[in-house]
């Protein structure tokens, strides 16, 4: 593997999005650190490639934990080029049963670990002056839908962070990116009990990504219609938005 210039790191590589990133960048010449809880997914992973993607499993809960994976990582390959943070939960929402524990389980991963991971990378890519960042968030972030408004907050959450992080990171020579993917055909997509438009394969969302990493975009996302009409649903007066999301909420619930 000598001749892999490029050393890549992706968490949340055990399935999903993930995982067929993880592939893909092999694909394209990388080195992979693959980070998720799960061992014996991350060696199953490894064990498809003849030894381009190397497992190292870390709790991105824990930072200190990550902060450790990362050091390691270095020693044992080489500075990281570039890191993709693709762990996430989805917990559906009921906003007459709120539950804090479900804002702090969903919030303990999507937010507070993609943090401990941006601490650990970007200590050594400023430093550097070189590297890309990159957090997948969602188009859910654009706008608050019934049922994922944790969830959908998480992702509004890093948008956010992505948009203020990225013209300082840009000066110190890192880049950064925030991938927001619509439906997506993954083991997070599958507890999903509604219609869910313009689905598309994990393998299809990561050659996406991988054509948006590669040119430095800040967002990368996905797929066009369905971007466009939450954006749209964005720009509506509160009347109208409310109206429209009010169509979104399950007969069982009403």
């Amino acid at each position: 593997m000598a001749d892999r210039q490029k050393r890549a790191w992706v968490v949340g590589a055990s399935s999903g999005i993930g995982r067929a990133l993880a592939l893909k960048l092999v694909d394209e010449g990388y080195l992979v650190a693959a980070s998720a809880r799960n061992v014996e997914d991350l060696n199953l992973l490894a064990s498809e490639t003849d030894g381009a993607i190397r497992p190292f499993p870390v709790d991105i809960r824990d930072g200190e934990a990550v902060g450790r994976t990362v050091a390691d990582i270095e020693e044992t390959m080489g500075p990281v080029d570039l890191a993709v943070f693709a762990a996430g939960i989805y917990l559906r929402d009921e906003p007459d049963r709120f539950d804090a524990d479900l804002v702090a389980k969903t919030a303990g991963v999507n937010l507070i670990g993609t943090s401990h991971c941006l601490d650990a990378v970007l200590g050594r890519m400023v430093p550097r002056r070189s590297g890309h960042v990159a957090m997948i968030a969602s188009v859910s972030g654009y706008a608050g839908l019934p049922g994922g408004g944790v969830y959908g907050a998480t992702k509004a959450a890093l948008i956010t962070l992505a948009e203020a992080i990225y013209p300082e990171l840009k000066e110190k020579g890192v880049a950064v990116s925030v991938i927001n993917p619509g439906f997506v055909q993954t083991p997070l997509t599958d507890q999903n009990d509604f219609p869910m438009p313009f689905m598309i394969s994990a393998e299809d969302a990561a050659d996406r990504i991988v054509r948006g990493l590669k040119s430095r975009r800040f967002e990368i996302a996905f797929p066009k219609r369905m971007v466009f009409l939450l954006k749209l649903l964005r720009l509506l007066p509160y009347p109208l938005f409310f109206a429209v999301t009010k169509k979104m909420l399950r007969a069982d619930r009403v």
